[in-house]
């Protein structure tokens, strides 16, 4: 049977033991085998590079513990309802980022395809991170960096070369670790979401964050960790009438969450159709944000200790980004009883976040590949991903490596990310219309329920914060080269980018699906949500007390979607 047509009514209760809708295809579709796997594989994702080395500095950047105060309300007005937004599109369209949104409408699909674009391009240049931090964890055990970190790190390991746009000069060991962490990522997408996917971040996760408890401990005790704590959570309450704070509290919320671009929507494809949505994001958004403040404490901890020793204040040492990670924390490690085992327990730390948050942005590409072409998991992951693995090796394992990984980093997030975002949200909620059959479709799973105040924040205030966002991050941007690097490189691995993923998503748009699989409307039940949902005031038939019955039914229907999704 056909899928039923968009906009067709979806009120009629269905027979028991049946799908309100059915899809032709043939393929069951992966699912998580426990509500674990999925809140490991979301935090994860959600716990990576900037967790540990942005938050810090931009907190105490930011009017220190009072930042705290703006951080939260984003949380709560920004993060967690647009992650709900988006666990919700993935579990009821059941698909990959563009085929969720070509089954909301056939012009949507662009949609997604944006956002396999921008986790192309991360996924291409994120492991050369990775294997650096493997490179130094290695490096921990003899302090191998010498007395002057920042020059080793810059002119002996990276070897540095600003004035090219490609060197082609490779850095051997980079490359090697590189290929070994591609190779790692590649076997674990080949198989089935359970078996390696699930099994990694099970693993990885708990390892992680035990290793940083670990670390935080570590720096408490160190000399001066009362210095750096005070820095960092000594309130400017000033702050609170600034309005870069406030975008600076949002920014950080939206990066850090992996929301707005594809992974947790692909993710909460394979949840179960019987799911709570809003209890899995509150665990994984105040998860994420306890590690961030976790990793504020150990961060500044540490940099009081080196503020201690050098003499100096607290901002002369305190940096974020690379800065902070490959020259500060070994400069502290040099003066560390014991710095050794504190090197190996925070570049490990890194290292395993970067591996759990890589798997997540490659799933987005090879989630939609293979949906596309209809492909095995194990044909994409190993095809795409050796694709992927030498564009990455051949870019960002030589000598102009960073300068290209600097750009391209910040064009994909502060432009690709937030273009993704807006777009998501003002086309789904205004021009689909579909705010109301979103927010019905969360309460119909879940136990707390959402309404205007949800849709507010989803519809109008993230999409405002974030236009303002990007309009300031492109006049910035446009007015002189980014980080003072040459114009070539700047257009080659920025502005050049940004129009690859612009015409690859129209291109990919253009390539039809396969032959049966659902493109249009739901592949499986509307769980009593038509599309752009009931008129107010109408309750969900499956929630009325005299269809205990057929609720009963359905819930069986959905449960046996487990093991083959698609009723025939």
């Amino acid at each position: 049977m056909p899928p039923t047509p968009r906009g067709a009514s979806h009120l009629q209760h269905p027979k028991v033991g049946t799908s309100m809708t059915r899809s032709p295809t043939h393929t069951p579709r992966d699912t998580f085998n426990t509500r674990l796997v999925f809140l490991m594989a979301a935090i994860g994702s959600a716990v990576g590079l900037g967790n540990i080395w942005r938050f810090p500095y931009v907190a105490y950047d930011d009017g220190g513990g009072a930042f705290l105060i703006p951080y939260l309300i984003a949380l709560l007005t920004a993060g967690i309802p647009l992650l709900w937004f988006d666990l919700a599109l993935g579990h009821r369209f059941r698909g990959s980022a563009p085929l969720a949104y070509r089954r909301m409408n056939r012009k949507a699909e662009p949609i997604g395809w944006l956002m396999v674009g921008v986790n192309f391009f991360i996924a291409v240049y994120y492991p050369a991170i990775i294997a650096w931090a493997g490179i130094y964890t290695w490096k921990s055990f003899t302090k191998a960096w010498g007395d002057h970190p920042d020059s080793h790190f810059m002119n002996d390991f990276l070897q540095a070369d600003d004035s090219s746009v490609w060197s082609g000069d490779f850095i051997v060991p980079i490359l090697l670790v590189m290929v070994g962490v591609w190779a790692l990522c590649i076997t674990v997408l080949s198989t089935n979401i359970n078996k390696r996917i699930g099994r990694v971040t099970k693993f990885f996760v708990p390892i992680l964050i035990g290793l940083f408890a670990i670390i935080v401990v570590r720096a408490l005790f160190l000399d001066g960790a009362t210095t750096g704590l005070n820095a960092f959570f000594s309130p400017d309450w000033s702050i609170l009438t600034d309005t870069s704070v406030w975008i600076a509290a949002y920014g950080q919320i939206f990066f850090s969450l992996s929301v707005g671009f594809g992974i947790m929507m692909t993710y909460a494809s394979y949840l179960k159709p019987r799911t709570n949505l809003t209890g899995m994001d509150m665990v994984t958004a105040f998860a994420n944000s306890s590690f961030e403040v976790l990793a504020g404490i150990g961060v500044f901890a540490t940099l009081g200790f080196m503020s201690v020793q050098a003499g100096i204040p607290v901002d002369e040492v305190a940096s974020s980004g690379i800065g902070l990670a490959f020259v500060a924390f070994p400069t502290i490690i040099n003066q560390m009883p014991f710095g050794e085992i504190f090197g190996v327990l925070f570049f490990g730390s890194l290292f395993l976040a970067g591996i759990t948050s890589l798997i997540s942005v490659m799933e987005v590409v090879a989630s939609a590949v293979a949906e596309k072409f209809g492909l095995s998991r194990r044909r994409v992951a190993v095809v795409v991903g050796s694709m992927m693995a030498l564009l990455s090796t051949v870019l960002f394992s030589t000598t102009s490596g960073v300068v290209t990984l600097d750009i391209m980093d910040k064009f994909t997030n502060n432009i690709g990310i937030v273009f993704c975002a807006i777009m998501s949200a003002v086309i789904v909620g205004w021009v689909l219309g579909r705010r109301r059959e979103v927010s019905q479709h969360i309460n119909a799973v879940s136990h707390l329920r959402v309404g205007v105040l949800w849709r507010s924040s989803v519809f109008i205030l993230t999409p405002a914060v974030l236009t303002f966002f990007l309009i300031r991050e492109v006049r910035a941007l446009a007015a002189e080269p980014y980080g003072g690097y040459g114009a070539d490189t700047v257009f080659t691995f920025g502005w050049l980018i940004v129009l690859v993923i612009a015409g690859g998503a129209v291109l990919w748009t253009v390539i039809p699906y396969p032959q049966g699989v659902c493109v249009s409307g739901l592949p499986s039940s509307d769980y009593g949500v038509p599309a752009r949902g009931r008129p107010r005031g109408v309750p969900n038939p499956l929630s009325e007390p005299g269809h205990h019955r057929q609720r009963a039914g359905m819930r069986g229907a959905l449960e046996g979607e487990r093991s083959n999704e698609f009723l025939r």
